[in-house]
């Protein structure tokens, strides 16, 4: 996939991608944060739609403080993982550890994010209780009967995309708590691209407390931006900037299920990767070299989407002033680079 050097700049951001979805701590003249009280869950009835369920889910996954173990099955194959989930004075820490293969150990500390980026200072919506209401007209939500997931009693919901631009989702939640104990990707063609499955869940306990919900954060400033997007798609108010590789730009973008990231760094003989679609795991990465600001770039977009889609926001990215001539046309097949 690489030619050239073993350049840093985008193999280190591209490993980072899921560490900085956590937000930045406050700074000590920062206000206190605002909050969200888990024990409210306790006090809520059972949901009784599709939409209540997910909406549920998505507050238990910041509220539990729960240890797992749990299998991932993609197109690298089969991985086993130890999960914990824990609250220390409102901030959560997830930590994902493999347990074959290669040692690697994932963690997050956070707040619970915003839906997107507060451009006129008032935060936008917890993204629990934005991300609802914003699948709307884009996915549709259906509960789909009841099974046995490790050990215990789920609920099948089924979300399916309302176009050929994104996956589909399949969640087994925890009739109890509303955690999720198995996931499915599925892609344009109703093939499973990913599993992901608890296989063993300690006994999962409410916080008896609050979680801290994130700042509302202005967007960045840049000369670059995405011509095109999806439907659906906004800016995901993430800390993206490296001391280390100040010369890579990188933004995040979502949906509220899928996400993709975009990298743009300029061409350097030692960090180049061949034009084209690559694939990474279950993600796909389109690659293009063009003219950006006068000078040659690097564009680079990641996620778990259809590789068309990613061509085409790549093909789409614009420099102030300068004008997308391929935002609405459609994108380019991959002529180099990995086969798909």
């Amino acid at each position: 996939m690489r030619r050239g050097g073993a350049g840093r700049g985008l193999a280190a951001s591209l490993v980072g991608t899921w560490l900085v979805m956590a937000a930045l701590l406050p700074s000590r003249l920062q206000a206190a944060p605002e909050q969200f009280d888990c024990r409210t869950l306790a006090d809520q009835g059972t949901p009784s739609s599709a939409d209540e369920w997910f909406q549920r889910s998505l507050w238990a996954s910041h509220c539990y403080i729960y240890q797992a173990r749990a299998v991932r099955i993609g197109a690298d194959g089969v991985r086993s993982l130890a999960l914990s989930h824990d609250i220390h004075q409102g901030v959560e820490r997830e930590v994902a550890r493999f347990l074959d293969g290669p040692a690697v150990v994932f963690e997050r500390r956070g707040r619970v994010g915003r839906m997107g980026w507060s451009p006129s200072g008032q935060a936008m919506p917890a993204s629990p209780e934005g991300i609802v209401d914003h699948l709307e007209g884009l996915y549709r939500l259906q509960r789909v009967g009841e099974e046995r997931i490790a050990n215990r009693h789920a609920l099948r919901l089924d979300i399916e995309p309302l176009d050929g631009l994104r996956y589909g989702h399949r969640f087994w939640l925890d009739t109890a708590t509303a955690l999720p104990l198995k996931q499915m990707l599925i892609d344009e063609q109703g093939r499973v691209v990913e599993t992901f499955q608890i296989t063993e869940l300690g006994t999962p306990r409410l916080h008896d407390g609050e979680v801290n919900l994130d700042r509302g954060r202005p967007p960045p400033d840049g000369p670059w931006s995405p011509g095109w997007l999806p439907e659906g798609f906004i800016g995901q108010p993430v800390e993206t900037r490296s001391a280390r590789h100040r010369n890579v730009g990188h933004r995040v973008y979502s949906d509220g299920l899928s996400t993709l990231s975009l990298f743009i760094e300029p061409l350097e003989d030692q960090d180049l990767l061949i034009p084209g679609m690559h694939r990474l795991g279950v993600s796909h990465a389109a690659v293009r070299h063009r003219e950006l600001g006068g000078q040659p770039m690097q564009v680079v977009v990641m996620g778990e989407l259809p590789p068309r889609v990613l061509l085409r926001v790549a093909d789409s990215v614009v420099w102030q002033g300068q004008a997308s001539s391929s935002a609405n046309a459609p994108p380019a097949s991959a002529s180099q680079g990995d086969d798909f």
